[in-house]
Order: structure tokens, then C-alpha cells, then sequence
């Protein structure tokens, strides 16, 4: 490396420029064995600095996403899922409910697809530069009880719950909530009402959700008015993809379909 380059790579350091640091000499000699002009050889440099910023802004989000595991839209099997909406699931792929702070609820039977497509949505999010946390609803009362006893609840609200642009809890009513936990989640809705996109996965129709949140139908209604008022009501009904190779297999019946 001569005396030029090491300046130059200095520069960049301080700058921090990684990408122009290690793509110019490369770029450089491309543009000059294609006699390209400067600001040919400039744009590239700076879309190669561009699109390293935008990886490594992604890659962050993924992390904060805490997503169980990557699922897409396109790897959702449609063919199977017959009671799943695919005009209205491919709209939402659009994320223009996130730029409208509006809601999404996934209902329906066990197994269906409710979570591969939230996990999906979410993961779209986040590759859009979307600041995005995927969290079950279990978790999500286990973290709220911590920082209750901790007293860190108002901590833990402005980075947890308000923080994210899409709040994405899943499987809200597979386990019951005490009378208190009810309350956090309804603040959690509460909190989040026209400031932020969520979106919620449910085995359990709306006029069942009481039985989730202590009995308390008050409590329910008041916060289905919130998470409703801006919301996408996804419905999704079929048999579970969990026992689709066992049914090919002949090893179970398909179940009947019932709309909740």
C-alpha cells in the first residue's frame, strides 16, 4: 500500500466509510478499464458505502426483531391453507397498515399459519428498515411482571412496547392471565393506540377473549375498542399444518372447518 492509500484508508476511518475503504481501489480500476467517467466511478462507490449502511441497519433489526426463526410470505403454502385470505394476507405484505399505525389480528384454529404469517410480516418489516419486535404473549407477561417488581415498568414500555413501529404478539390465548397481567396488556394496547402498528395472533374468537384476560369483560371490551378502531381482521380457517404430512401419511382424519 502506498503513502496515497493509506491516507485515503485513514480518511475513510475516520469517516467512517468502511465500504468506500475496501471497494475504491477495485472500483477505481473497473472504472478505469471501462473508461467510465468520474461521476460514474463516484455513484458506484457511493451506492456500494449506501447499500453496506443499509445491511448492517438491517442486521441490527433483526436482532432487536427477536423473531423465532425467518419466515417469508412466498413460503407460505396457500394451496393448503384453503381458508386463508391471500388477497387480503398479499395486501398486508404491502406494510402500508404499518404507515397507517393500523392493526393486524390473526384468528383461527390451531396449527392454520396464523404465526408463519406474522413471523412474515414482521420479517418484511424489518428488511424495510422497520424497527420491529416479535414477542409471544407468555413472554410478553413475563417481562411486564419483571419489571413491575422491579420497578421498571415505565422503562420497559417506552423501549419494549411504544419503541418498536410493528409489535407483533403472538399466540394471545393459550394461557390464561391474572387479573394484573390483564391490566398490563391492556396498557400495552392502550399505549400503543394510533401510535403504533401491532400485530396479534389469536386460536380464540373476540367473544372468547375474556376467558384470557381474568373474565374481565369490561376490561375486554374497552381494549377491543382501542385494537380494533384501525385493525385488519385476518381469519384463517383449515387443517393444521402440523398433521398435514400425517394426514398424507393416512395416519389422521382432516378435520372439519368451522368460521370463528
Amino acid at each position: 500500500m502506498n503513502l496515497q492509500h493509506e491516507r485515503i484508508a485513514h480518511l475513510c476511518e475516520q469517516l467512517k466509510l468502511g465500504r468506500i475503504g475496501t471497494d475504491w481501489p477495485h472500483l477505481a480500476q473497473s472504472a478505469a478499464s471501462e473508461e467510465s467517467s468520474f461521476a460514474d466511478f463516484l455513484e458506484r462507490l457511493l451506492r456500494a458505502e449506501s447499500e453496506a449502511r443499509a445491511e448492517r441497519v438491517r442486521q441490527t433489526l433483526m436482532k432487536l426483531a427477536t423473531l423465532p426463526t425467518v419466515k417469508t410470505l412466498e413460503q407460505y403454502d396457500f394451496g393448503f391453507a384453503s381458508g386463508a385470505p391471500r388477497a387480503q394476507i398479499q395486501e398486508l405484505g404491502t406494510l402500508a397498515f404499518v404507515e397507517r399505525a393500523e392493526n393486524v389480528v390473526l384468528l383461527g384454529p390451531s396449527g392454520v399459519g396464523k404465526s408463519h404469517v406474522a413471523i412474515a410480516l414482521a420479517y418484511r418489516a424489518v428488511q424495510a428498515g422497520i424497527k420491529t419486535r416479535f414477542i409471544t404473549a407468555a413472554d410478553l407477561m413475563l417481562q411486564l411482571d419483571a419489571a413491575r417488581k422491579q420497578e421498571r415498568l415505565k422503562e420497559y414500555f417506552n423501549r419494549a412496547v411504544i419503541g418498536p413501529r410493528l409489535l407483533v404478539v403472538d399466540e394471545i390465548g393459550y394461557l390464561p392471565f391474572g387479573r394484573e397481567q390483564a391490566t398490563l396488556f391492556f396498557n400495552v394496547v392502550a399505549k400503543r393506540y394510533e401510535r403504533g402498528s401491532m400485530i396479534l395472533t389469536s386460536n380464540l374468537p373476540f367473544a372468547q377473549w375474556a376467558t384470557t384476560f381474568a373474565d374481565d369483560q369490561t376490561l375486554v371490551a374497552a381494549m377491543l375498542d382501542r385494537l380494533l378502531h384501525h385493525a385488519h381482521i385476518v381469519q384463517i380457517s383449515g387443517e393444521s399444518y402440523r398433521l398435514r404430512d400425517k394426514r398424507r401419511a393416512g395416519q389422521t382424519r382432516p378435520r372439519a372447518t368451522t368460521n370463528t
